[in-house]
């Protein structure tokens, strides 16, 4: 019997490939800001179009940022990207009359070289992302350019499409103003001090609160145990139904007085017109 040592390379290829996507997993941590890009999941397209007599040029991005592009139904294998792509770029040019014709496709982001650059913007608030991706053309015999997406996420209340902005043979730009480019957390430090302060004054304006309640309640039930007291010893009805009627009588007398000697303490006196004298 002979044993055969089974190959490890695929093996080893696919923890390779789990560890390289669990790189970017669509959650980005920047200057203690979380931002869950998961809410930009799935297929998307910027595209532009650019007269050139006597034909125009589309323009067009398709991206992912979570997951791998699916292949395109009804399109050549050779004007798309290849498998394990997230963002794709092609040019094609159309003139009346004619096919259109892919010139160009460029694979901007892959799968195995996720590794963006991630920046938290304050004026207007959002992140920007920038992705490497493969040089193009990937022919010896020319000259391979880098290439990069640049995509700027703006935080906004309402999701709208990516616009496409620019490619200036390297890198294209794409505005996006979504809620996902709102980052949740603090980004200050003096930040967690002022809401220390908001929770001590709220707390203290809660007691207030609370210890006037306690005093009206109080006072009402005062007042309907007495009456109830009043009702059941001595019959009463009306105006003598008030617990310690004479009391609550003599009340607004005791704070007229109380009123009048403030006044008097506060008024100062006057002089007398004889200079001191006393007449005899």
């Amino acid at each position: 019997m002979i044993i055969r040592p089974h190959s490890s390379l695929p093996i080893t290829l696919l923890l390779l490939s789990s560890l390289v996507s669990a790189q970017f997993n669509c959650h980005v941590n920047v200057n203690s800001l979380n931002f869950n890009l998961t809410k930009l999941a799935g297929e998307h397209a910027a595209t532009r179009t650019r007269i050139t007599p006597p034909s125009t040029m589309d323009d067009t991005l398709r991206f992912d940022l979570c997951a791998d592009l699916k292949p395109q139904e009804g399109v050549a294998e050779a004007d798309q990207c290849a498998s394990g792509t997230r963002a794709c770029f092609t040019k094609v040019n159309k003139k009346d009359g004619q096919s259109d014709r892919v010139v160009a496709v460029i694979p901007l982001v892959q799968s195995s070289s996720l590794n963006p650059r991630s920046t938290a913007l304050s004026s207007p608030k959002g992140l920007a992302l920038i992705f490497q991706g493969p040089s193009y053309p990937s022919l010896p015999s020319e000259s391979p350019i880098p290439q990069y997406l640049n995509l700027t996420l703006l935080c906004a209340e309402t999701a709208s499409g990516p616009t496409f902005l620019s490619y200036n043979g390297s890198m294209v730009d794409v505005e996006w103003s979504h809620p996902a480019g709102c980052g949740v957390g603090d980004s200050s430090g003096g930040s967690e001090d002022e809401n220390k302060g908001g929770e001590k004054k709220e707390r203290v304006g809660s007691g207030i609160g609370w210890f006037f309640l306690v005093l009206l309640l109080a006072i009402i039930a005062y007042f309907a145990l007495g009456a109830y007291y009043n009702y059941t010893t001595y019959g009463a009805s009306g105006v003598d139904l008030i617990p310690h009627r004479d009391f609550w009588q003599e009340v607004p007398y005791m704070a007229r007085d109380v009123i009048s000697h403030l006044c008097s303490s506060v008024r100062p006196r006057r002089a007398s017109a004889r200079g001191g004298y006393i007449a005899v």
